[in-house]
């Protein structure tokens, strides 16, 4: 008796739905419409190029930045890799001002990386901790987590000032 109560209420959705079937509130039914879908919906993750816009994760007084150049690879920069950047916008009594020409490490980007044990990292946002010419860090204090792999890029600093390694 239950089966033909639920086959009968289904029956009385789907002429109140409009004869939609079974694909209510038109989601994709099959497979390739639902990879379409997905993939149209989200942002292709790519290098941290030129002109992209990060945010910065130190107590150095920026807090965006906009990348001129990444000084390794030709397609762009990665996790712990350095950048040349242009502060767009800083904090009054900041140690860097706006427009100022900085140079940065990237430690946090969206685009994913394969790690050695298999599994993959990718960030929500896209982060840069400033550094001098010699690599040392202009900030005293690190936010947000910080993926280990700055260890291989010799980045032991950032790590140190780090208050959460991922």
């Amino acid at each position: 008796m239950a089966v033909s109560f639920a086959s009968r209420c289904s029956r009385v959705g789907r002429s109140l739905m409009g004869g939609l079937g079974n694909n209510f509130c038109n989601l994709p039914s099959t497979s390739s419409e639902m990879t379409c879908g997905s993939f149209l919906s989200q942002q292709q993750r790519t290098f941290i190029q030129m002109r992209t816009v990060l945010k910065v994760v130190d107590n150095s007084g920026a807090k965006k930045v906009m990348c001129i150049q990444a000084l390794k690879g030709k397609k762009g920069a990665r996790l712990g890799d350095t950048i040349i950047a242009s502060v767009k916008e800083a904090m009054p009594n900041g140690k860097v001002k706006k427009g100022k020409v900085v140079y940065g490490v990237v430690v946090r980007a969206a685009m994913q990386r394969g790690r050695c044990d298999g599994s993959e990292v990718k960030f929500d946002d896209n982060a840069v901790v400033l550094v001098d010419k010699q690599g040392q860090p202009i900030g005293t204090r690190v936010f947000g987590p910080v993926p280990h792999e700055l260890r291989q890029k010799k980045h032991v600093k950032i790590l140190t000032l780090a208050g959460h390694i991922a």
